[in-house]
């Protein structure tokens, strides 16, 4: 994952995105290199825009979260419910008993 931060911060400094630029941002963080990981992630970006790239990812997980909130919400909701409804029958049978009682 910290090579893919790397990549990113070179991309934003205008630097070329390679092997070797991501080696030293990785290097100069402390960070041990996998150059196998390097070499595909860097192929992996090769050709394509990586700005593209960007807005294309940040809106995924925005779609998804605004369409999951209302789910979670809904169950959220009827799980309150159910506990009430529980809650509402445990009460009843003693408030009966005590009619009789």
């Amino acid at each position: 994952m910290e090579s893919v931060y790397a990549a990113l911060l070179l991309h934003k400094a205008a630097k070329k995105v390679d092997e070797k630029g991501i080696e030293k941002v990785l290097t100069a963080a402390g960070v041990e290199v996998d150059k196998n990981q390097l070499k595909a992630l860097v192929a992996g970006l090769e050709g394509k825009n990586i700005d593209e790239l960007i807005a294309n990812a940040s809106a995924a997980p925005v779609a998804a979260a605004s369409s999951a909130a209302p789910v979670a919400a809904a169950k959220k909701g009827k799980k309150k419910e159910k506990k009430k409804k529980e809650e509402k029958k445990e009460e009843e049978p003693a408030g009966l008993g005590a009619l009789f009682g």
